[in-house]
């Protein structure tokens, strides 16, 4: 569309009370949440966190089905009934512990961040950045990456930059890009400028983490992942064939109380002939490399969304299957009763 955006009427200054209304409806409870993580005991916090992953489990019945199906693609239909259900749980209580570590780690000293790290791989990175080209890190949703970013940052000392989807409301996402920025990780919004400042991070040092295992907004790359087409996202392709830099699969896994970072050799990622083509074949490539990241955790990967079309229709399917038995339900309830003689 080439109309321009209707400009909103001006509106009065809020009133001290009024802004401090609108604050709390944006972030007082990430804010709040985030203060608790870091004063409570990490005991007692973990403990609070499985309670609210159990809670999650129970409340969100359409979270609960997509996990089902991701599981179940990423291990086989054979995993079914009380293994698959426990599989779900652990899924829930991977993604809130993701949260809650994420919250606290900011305030953690840099003997504590490294404390809870260990990695292997992480000469690949060390190499393709004495080439003078910093590298790009393509991650799934799996783990706690952030943990990973953080000690990049704040112990070898390498910057670290991520493209983040801009969130709504505006005071949210600036609040979440400041933690990051707390963590030592730079954030830059997903949208038109992203490509320019990411190619220039590469060139000045900075690393560049991306997610790579979901497509956000349009455009994308149709790709076979876990034995299905779905567009992924072509970024890390793109970047990688426009840059020269190194692109490395990476996964930060949640082992016990700690995590652990693991990244695989660079993906081949040389120019053959048209740029499309080319960034269909690497991004088919890291695709692989994603699989067998995924494949060592599944439960801890964080993909509760539709990723691939199946899921959209099956979704639909649960949703109608839902409905129907809300109605059977309610005609139950709103039946007459009838009084048998006594």
């Amino acid at each position: 569309m080439n109309d321009a955006p209707e400009r909103p009427a001006p509106q009065a200054p809020l009133a001290p009370l009024a802004r401090t209304r609108r604050l709390s409806a944006d972030v007082v409870l990430y804010r709040s949440g985030a203060a608790l993580a870091r004063r409570l005991p990490q005991p007692v916090g973990a403990g609070l966190t499985r309670a609210i992953s159990r809670s999650a489990y129970r409340l969100l019945p359409e979270r609960r089905f997509i996990t089902e199906r991701r599981l179940q693609r990423v291990c086989g239909p054979q995993l079914q009934g009380d293994a698959l259900a426990e599989a779900v749980r652990a899924s829930f209580e991977s993604y809130a512990r993701y949260w809650y570590d994420g919250a606290r780690i900011g305030d953690l000293a840099d003997a504590e961040v490294e404390a809870g790290f260990s990695h292997q791989g992480f000469n690949h990175i060390q190499e393709a950045i004495d080439t003078g080209m910093a590298p790009i890190l393509a991650l799934p949703h799996l783990g706690g990456w952030e943990w990973a970013g953080t000690w990049m940052a704040r112990i070898p000392g390498y910057p670290v930059i991520s493209v983040v989807e801009p969130l709504k409301p505006a005071r949210l996402f600036d609040w979440m890009v400041e933690e990051r920025r707390r963590m030592g990780i730079d954030i830059v919004p997903l949208g038109p400028d992203a490509v320019s400042v990411l190619i220039k991070s590469l060139r000045t040092g900075q690393v560049v983490c991306l997610l790579a295992d979901r497509q956000v907004g349009r455009g994308g790359v149709e790709v076979e992942f876990f034995g299905e087409r779905t567009l992924l996202p072509g970024g890390p392709a793109t970047l990688a064939l426009r840059t020269g830099a190194a692109i490395l699969p990476t996964a930060v896994y949640q082992d016990g109380p700690n995590h652990r970072g693991v990244v695989l050799p660079p993906v081949p990622a040389e120019r053959q002939g048209r740029l499309r083509a080319d960034v269909t074949r690497v991004t088919q490539e890291l695709a692989r490399s994603l699989e067998q990241l995924i494949r060592a955790a599944p439960e801890q990967w964080h993909l509760m969304q539709p990723n691939w079309p199946s899921d959209e229709e099956a979704l639909e399917r649960f949703r109608q299957e839902r409905r129907g038995l809300d109605h059977q339900t309610d005609q139950v309830e709103q039946s007459p009763r009838v009084r048998t003689p006594g």
